[in-house]
């Protein structure tokens, strides 16, 4: 009797397979061949425990199905419907943009034609947004701070007050990031209340600066206080050390106009006399992933010709997206930027939308109710906050959500009491229909 192994085909008889040859042109004679190794190999195995031996257009639909997985973008675009505007695990701020596949004038200056500076450009638009003296930009807020400590505090004390001492995410603590730069953390005052006093006396011919933290991803109630910030520029003046503010946020508008409590901008804080506050470019700035340290000549100078700030400069990319962020910026046009685009649109639009989506899907065939919800800004800029929101409320859990994840348009939502939530907040409204389509075939079953 022959073998059930002995019914599988020779690899060389799958790869004649017509659907196969002409995968090679779209994913390379290699990648084909390792889905046609792979898909016999998975069909011995279960050939081994006593299942029938496929056929051979059944092996070809294995190696088909995994060279289409494999060939999934790395990145791809998602409809974000958390409810959380500024997402970490979505890139944080949405950005729009289309590579135009052409070269940047980078480093050259078009009217002369020399080698020009490649953070110019973002430099002289920092210091017309946030009216400081002098700017510039790395790759992430940490990596401002870093670069900032090791330039300006490398061997020298910074005071921290403890209840600043964050940990944002799962791998930025501000002592281990102060310990790495050569700086040493001197902490002052306790985890709820912190005194100007506390910092006088932890200032020393050592000291370099005091170091005023945004509690970016948490808030302190009750029996809580520290100094104001005029306060501690006053002291830092008489004691001649200086004051740096790591704001995270990078809060430049009034947010009260969007219905979220109102914090000192970056401007604000400059204003008082504090000579570098660093900031992200990707949360509240609405731009593209950077640090950007804005200041006073004589603090920001230093930093230009450190050795870190070559290595921990920004892509080309990052600097045009920027630039473009704060070009809106300075015109006044805050919603051509997407985060502020989604911050002003109104409760009704949204419950207009979530209506509209919920009729054509039950024309569909898919139960969908609407439901009021809250969203955050999210990103740790503006802790135990949220926005009144609207959304679409279906029946499904888990399972639901992991299908509208493998759609080809993905749909990332939350799951709460068996449901699947989709908060409208932070999808566009020109997104709508994507939507539609992705939740109309995960509900069907269909990837």
């Amino acid at each position: 009797m022959r073998s059930p192994q002995a019914q599988l085909p020779a690899i060389h008889r799958l790869l004649a397979h017509p659907r196969l040859v002409a995968a090679r042109g779209l994913h390379g004679a290699g990648q084909v061949l390792t889905a046609a190794r792979e898909a016999v190999a998975t069909a011995r195995q279960q050939l081994a425990s006593g299942a029938p031996a496929p056929a051979l257009d059944d092996l070809v639909e294995r190696a088909l199905a995994a060279l289409a997985a494999r060939a999934r973008s790395a990145y791809p675009s998602v409809l974000n419907a958390t409810g959380v505007l500024v997402h970490t695990n979505l890139g944080r701020a949405p950005r729009r943009t289309v590579e135009t596949g052409r070269y940047l004038a980078l480093e050259v200056d078009l009217e002369t034609g020399e080698r020009g500076e490649r953070l110019g450009p973002v430099v002289d638009r920092l210091i017309r947004y946030f009216g400081c003296e002098a700017a510039t930009v790395v790759t992430n807020n940490a990596a401002a701070l870093v670069l900032l400590l090791a330039a300006r505090a490398a061997r020298r004390q910074v005071v921290v007050s403890r209840g600043e001492l964050v940990e944002i995410g799962g791998s930025f603590r501000l002592p281990e990031i102060m310990a790495a730069a050569g700086a040493d953390l001197v902490e002052v005052g306790c985890t709820n209340r912190t005194r100007t006093d506390d910092y006088a006396r932890a200032i020393g011919p050592d000291t370099a600066a005091l170091l005023v933290v945004h509690r970016s991803n948490f808030h302190m109630d009750g029996f809580v206080s520290s100094p104001g910030l005029d306060e501690l520029v006053a002291l830092a003046r008489e004691r001649g050390v200086e004051v740096w503010v790591d704001q995270g946020s990078g809060c430049h508008l009034d947010l009260s106009v969007y219905g979220l409590r109102r914090e000192p901008t970056v401007r604000e804080i400059l204003a008082t006399g504090a000579e570098i506050v660093l900031f992200s470019g990707d949360k509240l700035l609405g731009g593209a992933q950077a640090g950007i340290l804005v200041g006073t000549a004589a603090a920001i100078e230093p930093l230009r010709g450190h050795p870190l700030r070559r290595a921990l400069r920004p892509d080309k990319s990052v600097l045009a997206a920027l630039a473009a962020t704060l070009d809106a910026h300075l015109a006044e046009r805050h919603d051509e930027v997407p985060l502020y685009r989604l911050l002003a649109v109104s409760q009704a639009d949204l419950r207009r939308r979530a209506r509209r989506l919920a009729a054509r899907l039950r024309r569909a065939g898919v139960a969908a109710s609407i439901v009021a919800t809250r969203s955050v800004v999210g990103g740790g800029t503006t802790p135990d906050q949220s926005l009144p929101s609207w959304g679409l409320a279906l029946r499904g859990g888990q399972g639901l959500a992991r299908r509208l994840r493998d759609q080809a348009v993905p749909v990332v939502g939350r799951v709460e009491e068996g449901h699947v939530i989709l908060d409208l907040r932070a999808v566009f409204e020109d997104e709508d229909a994507l939507l539609l389509a992705s939740v109309v075939a995960a509900v069907a079953g269909e990837p």
